[in-house]
């Protein structure tokens, strides 16, 4: 009986020289995140549900970013391109949304002002992700 062939799948890596970085900084930020959200959600949803519910939302999309990084391959590399485009529309929006109306936020959220409380990194990760996404699939080809 002959041998089935053995069909070998490579996956694009994308925790490479900078990629790891990356990977490094969304898993910290993930982590402050997913802390801040369950603590105010959990203690104080009351005084901000929206701020905090967006800190929660924010922190979903590190973490499902974080992974798809790690997993590595084509479709993980298109569903993280997606989701930091999403991110970077989240951040400018709750960003712009917070400087036109602050009353609609009486406590700050991982977005707020573009990402002030976390030293801008919100504003600068998704750019900084799309370009090396961008980049892993140009060096894949």
């Amino acid at each position: 009986m002959p041998e089935p062939a053995i069909v070998e799948r490579t996956r694009t890596r994308l925790v490479t020289g900078p990629g790891l970085l990356l990977v490094w900084v969304y898993g910290v930020i993930t982590v402050g995140a997913v802390s801040r959200s369950v603590y105010q959600i959990l203690t104080e949803f009351d005084r901000a549900p929206l701020a905090y519910s967006l800190s929660a939302a924010a922190a979903l999309v590190y973490a499902f970013i974080t992974y798809s990084l790690v997993r590595g391959g084509e479709t993980a590399r298109k569903a993280a391109l997606v989701c930091c485009a999403g991110e970077l529309t989240g951040v400018l929006a709750v960003g712009t949304w917070t400087l036109l109306e602050p009353s609609a936020f009486p406590d700050a959220t991982v977005w707020s002002d573009f990402g002030m409380g976390y030293l801008f990194i919100p504003v600068i990760l998704p750019v900084t992700g799309m370009l090396w996404l961008r980049r892993s699939r140009a060096s894949a080809v």
